[in-house]
């Protein structure tokens, strides 16, 4: 076999993993896009059903059923989400700054955020329910923004400290004999290299905010309710309305 055949076979090869790979991570965002599409008689039927007459009736229940406010369930997941993204950046690219080029935390800091992230969340429930009701962000975007940052933090100092850490230091020490100060130097220098750390931070954390479901049920009632507590109105004392929750 030459060299050229082989190369082929392995980037064959290594493409067909690949794609399997897509497939198989992708398998239950198609399902519940499948079953969102199907009638309530073909999500039930044994074996399930992959040929079938689509139909819209469970988008239909999702937006238009009564007293179920989905534009506002998603504009408030949309909302805090955001937010919660582009102040996790805020906060975290400056602290992993101050970690890895001055020390400033590196023992104590970092060691107790990541220790913190790794208790149960529902350890936090009932403190944070009691705090919010006494402060009055019960039931408030603000206050699911500042709870779902809270838990976030660790992952993006973790993130942003091993990004830095890869960042040539002389690039800052040349700004430094210039005259520029470290806030400057994380504005003009670190802020423009750390752009794929600062989109993969902001991508994870927009997911894991838009996902959690916990702290969105412990600490709303209405005005600030999310797409996935909203969805859970589906789950009704008759059974699982899974076309409209696969629909939300």
């Amino acid at each position: 076999m030459t060299g050229a055949r082989r190369k082929l076979l392995t980037t064959a090869g290594a493409w067909a993993v690949a794609a399997a790979c897509g497939v198989l991570f992708s398998f239950p965002v198609l399902n519940t896009v499948l079953t969102s599409l199907k009638t309530v008689a073909d999500i039930s039927s044994t074996p399930p059903k992959w040929v079938f007459a689509p139909t819209v009736e469970h988008y239909a229940n999702v937006f238009y059923a009564a007293g179920y406010k989905f534009s506002h369930f998603l504009a408030n997941s949309l909302l805090i989400s955001l937010a919660c993204s582009a102040l996790l950046v805020v906060v975290c690219l400056p602290a992993a700054y101050s970690i890895v080029r001055f020390g400033i935390g590196r023992a104590r800091l970092l060691p107790a955020a990541v220790s913190l992230r790794l208790l149960p969340p529902v350890t936090f429930a009932i403190p944070f329910f009691i705090l919010y009701s006494a402060s009055g962000l019960l039931d408030t975007r603000t206050g699911l923004v500042l709870v779902n940052l809270l838990a976030n933090i660790p992952l993006g100092l973790l993130i942003f400290v091993s990004f830095i850490q890869e960042l040539p230091q002389e690039l800052e020490e040349s700004a430094f004999l210039d005259g520029a100060t470290a806030a400057q130097a994380l504005r003009h220098i670190v802020f423009p290299l750390a752009y794929p750390g600062i989109g993969a931070v902001a991508i994870l954390t927009f997911i894991w905010t838009w996902n959690e479901f916990l702290f969105a049920l412990m600490l709303t009632i209405n005005k600030a309710t999310t797409v996935t507590v909203g969805a859970s109105l589906f789950v009704t004392a008759w059974g699982v309305l899974w076309g409209d929750v696969a629909a939300a």
